[in-house]
């Protein structure tokens, strides 16, 4: 028996399928699809909040620059502006590598429901529904492979 997939969850092998709490044998899955449901704009949205926080900094570092060299002020005061916004645009640096995982983390994740549903004798049935696409992607692979033709025995 060939092991294609195994999680808490799921466990795909060459004979069978565990999934959604339920057994199945691979001769009883007639058709195996997905369905992906709606985008969530909270996910999104908080994608775009994670970019503007990466930009902040850099947009009020160079407009502390642009006003000390902008304004007529006295020579420590227009040092201390631009090195002040200097600082402030060059504080991006070590945050963007946080902030950035946390984007990428969000994709795996994936921003709508995914399921794949299977239909058996008696009619279609929901094998597994997620938000992570990552995990969606290897599960929905192994299930392929499993039901090839050629491995089933």
């Amino acid at each position: 028996m060939t092991t294609y997939y195994r999680d808490p969850d799921v466990l795909i092998t060459s004979s069978g399928i565990h999934m959604n709490g339920r057994d199945f044998r691979l001769p009883e899955l007639l058709q195996v699809w997905h369905t992906k449901g709606a985008r969530s704009w909270s996910v999104i949205a908080k994608r775009g909040a994670l970019g503007l926080a990466i930009l902040m900094p850099l947009v009020v570092g160079a407009l502390a620059v642009g006003l000390a060299l902008l304004l007529d002020l006295s020579t420590a005061n227009t040092i201390a502006l631009v090195i002040g916004g200097l600082l402030i645009g060059l504080a991006v640096v070590p945050a963007a590598d946080l902030v950035l995982e946390r984007v990428d983390r969000s994709y795996d994740l994936g921003s709508r429901t995914i399921e794949i549903w299977g239909r058996v004798r008696g009619g279609e049935v929901l094998l597994l529904r997620t938000t992570n696409a990552q995990r969606f992607g290897r599960i929905y692979r192994a299930l392929q492979r499993a039901m090839e033709p050629a491995i089933r025995r």
